[in-house]
């Protein structure tokens, strides 16, 4: 089950399945920046939801590139907000080194 909507600078898709961050896990790990995933959303976890900004360019183009700080991205960062009930388990599958 999966529900998206779109509004004016605001995309949003609510769904239980992982596999719709498949390709956000599998950016992680061919780009190397797992470990700096992590620390971010770990840095910016709070209660059952995480965040990661992503810069837009980079995104465009299919690519998933970290940004530390709006300023890192020239047309603003996007931002992703992640929300879990075990939001701790959602971090370690999109930063896992197994499989």
């Amino acid at each position: 089950m999966c529900e998206a909507s779109l509004s004016p600078g605001s995309a949003r898709l609510v769904t239980k399945d992982l596999r719709a961050l498949v390709h956000i896990r599998d950016q992680l790990r061919d780009r190397h920046v797992r470990t700096a995933a992590r620390k971010q959303m770990l840095l910016n976890s709070s209660g059952r939801s995480t965040s990661l900004m992503l810069n837009r360019q980079a995104a465009a183009a299919g690519v998933i590139a970290l940004c530390g700080s709006p300023e890192e991205s020239p047309l603003g960062p996007i931002h992703m907000t992640l929300r879990a009930e075990k939001i701790g388990s959602a971090i370690d599958w999109l930063t896992s080194y197994a499989g």
